[in-house]
């Protein structure tokens, strides 16, 4: 069996060390001696208010104790990785708080046997105790098209009703208040994920396996077997397929949709998608949402509730009218909340204007010396030069592999086809100056790369000795400007494996 490598101390511990490190990194929070458990330092501000408490195996970090604060949980309870608590720390949680002064208890909890059993036992011990406290539980997956005995699973939407049921504990609502907006706000929360690859538990190999161009829809947050897999393909379709899936009426666990419904957006990294995929997924989500006809109040985009290192992605869609927007823009402490801005995403500009250019007049006075080359001349010249860039794409690549990451064919063959568009029926500027300003400029927007800003910052700086004078000690200069520019900015100098050698060896 492959194990998959894990930067931990020891796996036993990985657990204890993860809850030290947020109450290391978080005066905010502190450790319950003896418990996997992370509870608000300032429990004293709780008195006269209802706590709440939530939990459940590890893994799926920041939940659930980078929700722990004021405007959220008072409390979370954790269980070894992807498993459920023991019932005895959650009991000892249910008694810190009450010790502090809450006015009852409320449990969160994700729709799993395990939590439903555990917290459910401490209830009934806490309530034999005289101690006052509720439980709700969290189903908000959207993929099983028919109800299973065991009902939908608790997924990220739980996080949203932390922050619900915090905003409302931290205005002095009621436990039986607290519990009717909460158990209302489950019915307008749906959540769907889908997964690119497994994760795997510390200590041991992955939970499943997916073949390298599959991807599977509906997954939960443990690696649970979803409702399809599929051959892998763009965001844009991942996401219609989720959001269709979500809101189709056919679906017994679909979320009602209509043109004109106002929604919170969540767009949760499972744990090993990189920054820049989910941006992509986030803008597709946006566009189709919006396409659709929903009005986007806000969107949060992040790990928030992570299945560990699993590579994939899940939606939650949370409708919203005034007041359930405004206890979602409630202020929190909570570590790992995001600082989003309280403004409605939909109908905002999302662009800003360019500066306009100003068209580049062609001016052949004040430039003494010697004649420019003519125009036809000069498309010669760089039709022959481009002619052999191009020739030598696949020579200068595998050169560049043996000392840097094999693309400089590739990055000239750019510039080629760039310069041939650019002289295609086109007068060349007649003035020096203006013919290499021009030609740097379309090196540095179409080349890329460290090579294309080299030659543009030579081609610049070269301008400026021809803007007045066009003879040979006037070129001598300019040679000498760009390679100037290029080692100042560059960091290379003369000697050096780079163009500035190169440079150096053309100008002799």
């Amino acid at each position: 069996m492959q194990v998959y490598k894990k930067l931990v101390n020891s796996v036993p511990h990985c657990v204890d060390d993860a809850l030290s490190g947020i109450v290391s990194c978080h005066p905010s929070v502190r450790i319950l001696q003896g418990h996997r458990v992370v509870l608000r330092a300032d429990l004293d501000q709780i008195k006269g208010k209802v706590a709440l408490l939530s939990g459940g195996g590890s893994g799926h970090e920041p939940a659930h104790a980078g929700y722990v604060g004021k405007g959220m949980l008072t409390g979370a309870i954790a269980g070894a990785v992807f498993t459920s608590p023991p019932v005895g720390s959650i009991l000892a949680a249910v008694r810190t708080v009450a010790q502090a002064g809450s006015v009852g208890t409320l449990l969160i909890v994700k729709n799993y046997t395990g939590d439903r059993l555990n917290f459910g036992l401490a209830l009934e011990r806490a309530r034999a105790e005289g101690l006052d406290v509720q439980m709700v539980t969290v189903a908000d997956d959207c993929a099983f098209a028919a109800q299973k005995k065991a009902g939908r699973r608790g997924l990220c939407g739980t996080v949203l009703i932390h922050k619900i049921a915090g905003a409302l504990a931290e205005a002095g609502k009621s436990l039986d208040e607290i519990v009717r907006k909460v158990t209302a706000t489950l019915g307008v929360i749906g959540t769907m994920g889908v997964s690119l690859s497994p994760c795997s538990v510390p200590g041991s190999g992955p939970t499943f396996h997916l073949s390298s161009d599959e991807l599977e829809l509906g997954l939960g947050i443990h690696g649970e077997a979803g409702i399809r897999r599929m051959k892998m393909m763009s965001a844009d379709a991942v996401v219609k397929l989720m959001i269709d899936h979500m809101t189709d009426p056919s679906n017994e666990s679909h979320l009602t949709f209509s043109p004109g419904v106002h929604l919170v957006l969540v767009v949760n990294n499972l744990g090993g998608l990189s920054f820049l995929e989910m941006e992509v997924v986030a803008n597709s989500v946006v566009q189709y949402l919006e396409d659709q006809g929903a009005v986007i109040e806000r969107v949060m985009v992040g790990p928030f509730m992570t299945a560990l290192e699993m590579a994939g992605v899940s939606l939650t869609l949370m409708q919203v009218d005034e007041e359930l927007l405004k206890l979602f823009d409630a202020e929190t402490t909570a570590a790992t909340w995001p600082n989003i801005a309280s403004v409605r995403v939909t109908g905002q500009s999302r662009s800003i204007s360019a500066p306009e250019e100003k068209p580049e007049v062609e001016n052949s006075q004040g430039t003494e010396g010697v004649p420019f080359l003519s125009s036809q001349a000069l498309k010669r010249v760089l039709e022959q030069v481009c002619s052999t860039l191009l020739s030598l794409q696949e020579e200068l690549n595998e050169l560049d592999r043996a000392a840097g990451d094999g693309d400089c064919g590739s990055t000239h063959t750019r510039a080629a086809e760039a310069i041939q568009e650019w002289i295609r029926g086109r007068h060349l500027p007649a003035q020096p100056a203006q013919f290499l300003t021009a030609l740097a400029k379309i090196l540095l927007e179409r080349m890329g790369g460290s090579s294309g800003a080299l030659y543009s910052l030579f081609l610049t700086a070269a301008a400026q000795p021809l803007q007045s004078h066009n003879d040979p000690m006037a070129w001598a200069t300019a040679m000498d400007a760009g390679i100037e520019a290029m080692k100042r900015y560059g960091g290379a100098d003369t000697g050096d494996r780079t163009m500035v050698s190169l440079n150096s060896v053309i100008q002799l």
